[in-house]
């Protein structure tokens, strides 16, 4: 009897004490309940070739957020894929493939509120490992945060920690690793949004195995899945509750040859005290040469 009575009392105390530590996590003094926190995230932006050289012969590295940098200084935190290398030495080009743009460049980064950008992609090493180093220096002497490259980054607002990883999934296909580090990530953070760099250019629906992907990223502790590479937006699915944005198309590319390479979307979430509780679509299309304007 005295056994069962020390066995009761072990399970009572040890019950105590995880409803204690839920109360904790869930009232903790380093979270402002009831505060609210919007995210945009947008899709692939590349500042080189002719979106480089528009706006340096005008004298305005701003000129391609110009119509959509208000709205998107709004938000808390602006999440983009940034497609090329910044250099110092990137010559002037209108169709080159191995894509780069001048430091100056980045003005029009900050002057439109975007302060994380994901950097696996095809195109991240265009200009070799020095040129990652000098991307990752001027981008942090900008205070932009800088992933895609093995390891998670973290911003903190309102007392909600979000994480931020990328992948990129077009140059190679996911290893083990990949998935174990979203699940390590997920102790470190509150809310953990994925971007992902992968599947064939200007096609409308994702692969099969792309789908299949976003699950195991799910299914390892993503919050959201944010897609990016085939330039043509794509459709959102919903895994375990948890949105996936397959592709949100281009948000500032030199790509005027068609309505697809045109059109973006940019999603707009809001979280109150690290849930997800609204979603909006704000789709963007480039009337002007690389210049996204929200349409209505």
């Amino acid at each position: 009897m005295n056994g069962n009575k020390s066995q009761t009392f072990l399970l009572i105390l040890a019950a105590s004490f995880f409803m204690l530590l839920i109360y904790t996590l869930k009232f903790s003094p380093r979270i402002k309940q009831g505060s609210e926190t919007t995210i945009m995230l947008a899709g692939d932006v590349m500042l080189g070739r002719t979106v480089m050289t528009k706006s340096l012969d005008s004298g305005n590295p701003d000129y391609p957020f110009e119509k959509v940098s208000d709205e998107l200084n709004e938000a808390d935190v602006v999440f983009v894929n940034l497609e090329n290398p910044i250099v110092s030495n990137c010559p002037r080009s209108s169709e080159d493939l191995i894509f780069c743009t001048k430091p100056a460049m980045v003005e029009g980064l900050v002057a439109a509120g975007v302060n994380i950008v994901n950097l696996a992609n095809n195109h991240t090493r265009n200009y070799g490992e020095n040129g990652l180093s000098e991307t990752i220096e001027i981008l942090d002497e900008k205070e932009i945060l800088t992933t895609g490259l093995g390891e998670l980054v973290v911003r903190e607002v309102k007392g909600i920690k979000y994480g931020f990883l990328g992948f990129d999934f077009i140059s190679r296909t996911p290893k083990e690793n990949d998935y174990e580090l979203v699940k390590e990530s997920v102790n470190e953070v509150d809310v953990l949004i994925v971007g992902v760099h992968w599947g064939a250019e200007y096609k409308r629906e994702p692969a099969e195995i792309q789908k299949q992907w976003a699950k195991e990223l799910v299914e390892a502790g993503a919050d959201v899945v944010v897609g990016h590479g085939s330039h043509w937006v794509q459709e959102i699915e919903y895994i375990n509750e948890k949105p996936v944005y397959y592709s949100l198309g281009n948000f500032i590319f030199d790509q005027m040859w068609s309505e697809e390479t045109k059109t973006g979307l940019v999603m707009k979430l809001t979280f109150r005290d690290g849930e997800l509780v609204k979603e909006e679509k704000l789709p963007t299309y480039m009337s002007s040469w690389a210049q996204p304007e929200f349409i209505r």
